[in-house]
């Protein structure tokens, strides 16, 4: 295990590198295809081991960092986002090269722990045919599902609003019942990785490892959703229609009353 561990770092150091070109790309780009590549190399490896519901959770990797990654790429070339894209770029121009080395080392040791349950998951020893081991696992498929398809029709709703309203705010289809879908469709993604890899943590180790990359992605989520929210209410904040907006949706959890993060610490932002 601690050999295979080591590996993925290798692998996540390797893709995530492309964040020495722009900052940006550790965090985005990099962050996709790195979970990409761990969810094709691992399987390979472990290929004796594979059963269906470590097939699909690998898949489900798969097609979450190809979406994202080529969506990231191709909205660097929109109209509506060059802007905000530029001031990203200005910002990460002064971060020095012993910083961008600690990023890549922090931010490559996140995406294995991320990772973990998958590679738990390969290597586990117990067995898919009994209900009490198969039932979280299809649990957590479903919910990685249902977050992945969440997150794609989220950002194929703003980015088609957005090419057609660059200067407002995005309030159809599933922005009508969460302002962040995005985010919470990455945290719902996340949450049933986790969950598909439960019966599988055999050892503390493996528990707190898998716990640390869950924990991580969610307060990093809740961080950018509070970034989001000062940026909208900077940019929108003047229009009557957003404030009604904004005090009537909820910001990132639908059906529970909690339109703001501003007063609540995220250690992760």
């Amino acid at each position: 295990m601690n050999s295979l561990m080591a590996l993925m770092l290798g692998l996540a150091l390797l893709i995530s590198s492309i964040g020495f070109f722009r900052v940006v790309y550790f965090v985005s780009v990099g962050y996709a295809f790195t979970i990409v590549a761990m969810a094709i190399v691992a399987p390979i490896l472990l290929r004796s081991n594979l059963t269906w519901t470590s097939v699909a959770q690998n898949a489900l990797l798969i097609l979450w960092g190809l979406r994202l990654g080529s969506y990231l790429l191709r909205r660097e070339s929109t109209p509506a986002y060059r802007k905000e894209l530029a001031g990203v770029h200005e910002r990460g121009a002064g971060i020095t090269l012993p910083k961008k080395f600690l990023i890549w080392i922090g931010v490559s040791l996140l995406y294995v722990a991320m990772f973990s349950p998958s590679l738990f998951h390969l290597t586990g020893g117990v067995s898919t045919s009994a209900p009490a081991a198969l039932l979280p696992q299809v649990l957590g498929l479903t919910i990685m599902l249902g977050g992945l398809a969440l997150e794609a029709v989220a950002d194929q709703q703003k980015s088609r609003f957005k090419a057609r309203f660059p200067g407002q705010f995005c309030n159809i289809g599933v922005y009508r019942l969460v302002r962040c879908p995005n985010y919470l469709g990455e945290i719902l993604f996340w949450v049933g990785n986790w969950v598909v890899g439960f019966v599988f943590y055999t050892f503390l180790a493996m528990v707190i490892i898998s716990l640390i990359g869950l924990i991580c992605i969610v307060l990093i989520m809740m961080g950018s959703t509070k970034r989001l929210e000062r940026a909208q209410d900077t940019r929108y904040g003047e229009l009557p229609a957003y404030r009604a907006y904004s005090r009537s949706v909820p910001i990132l959890t639908p059906f529970i009353p909690v339109y703001s993060l501003q007063g609540i610490r995220v250690y992760l932002e």
